[in-house]
């Protein structure tokens, strides 16, 4: 065994040794602790490396193991994917790939389970008509909220890759409001004619937009079709005990399952 190596990855510190983090060496780590890549010290002078500090520990287990170990609930296969590229051990890369595959295997059978409303609401608002001028306006908004239940948490990660919230003119997955790996709950609001840009962030009002086609959603027929689509591709198909295909983009509760 080499000397012991202490790392700070993210402001966490891990301890190892330099054979362990050699031990492939046309990886980012072998490249660095082998001085092909200059490391960056802290300020106590242990390597640092400006990547997921959390999430480095399935890293340096697979370094140490060669197998990679993952909790049963764990739920952060995104994030770990972008930091298996960042470092790029090859044997790691294809052990994540088996474990997605695994992961994709084992939720075969799925229900989906989407619960929608809607409702009208006035907003109240200035309108700007000329410098120091100002005048109030109202008009009716459109509110619209979808809960969501999936037994497939893949599923679910794969929506938030296709649906994204416009707020204080950023765009940000849904993904981030999950409640839980097989529930999510959508609320937002349909564009409104003359209401000005900033109205929307100061009443906290967020849109919601299909990427990559830059679409957005303002309507409930929209949302069951753009989310069929992703569901369909998924495999999931529609119930035909609930609801009756005639009146399936008119209901407000709606269901698909797949068999795999």
């Amino acid at each position: 065994m080499s000397e012991p190596i202490t790392l700070n990855v993210g402001g966490k510190l891990y301890t190892t040794s330099l054979s362990t983090l050699t031990s492939f060496p046309d990886s980012m780590l072998g490249a660095m602790f082998s001085g092909k890549i200059p490391t960056k010290k802290d300020s106590q002078g242990n390597c640092f490396i400006d990547r997921d500090g959390k999430i480095f520990r399935y890293i340096l287990n697979f370094l140490r193991t060669s197998h990679l170990d993952l909790p049963e609930d764990f739920q952060e296969m995104g994030l770990l994917r972008r930091e298996v590229d960042f470092y790029q051990i090859q044997p790691l890369i294809e052990a994540l790939q088996e474990k997605e595959v695994e992961l994709s295997k084992a939720e075969k059978n799925a229900m989906l389970n989407i619960t929608l409303d809607q409702k009208t609401q006035t907003v109240h608002f200035t309108v700007r008509e000329a410098p120091q001028i100002y005048s109030l306006s109202s008009s009716n908004m459109e509110v619209f909220s979808a809960h969501i239940f999936s037994t497939s948490c893949l599923f679910l990660k794969l929506l938030g890759s296709k649906l994204y919230y416009c707020f204080n003119g950023n765009l940000s997955s849904i993904s981030s409001y999950l409640q839980d790996a097989n529930h999510l709950t959508l609320d937002w609001v349909a564009s409104v004619d003359g209401l000005p840009e900033e109205e929307y962030t100061r009443q906290n009002l967020k849109r919601l937009w299909v990427v990559p086609d830059n679409k957005q959603i303002n309507s409930f027929q929209v949302f069951v079709e753009e989310v069929l689509k992703i569901a369909m591709s998924d495999g999931f198909c529609i119930d035909s005990a609930h609801p009756h295909t005639s009146d399936f983009m008119n209901n407000k509760i709606i269901r698909l399952i797949r068999y795999k």
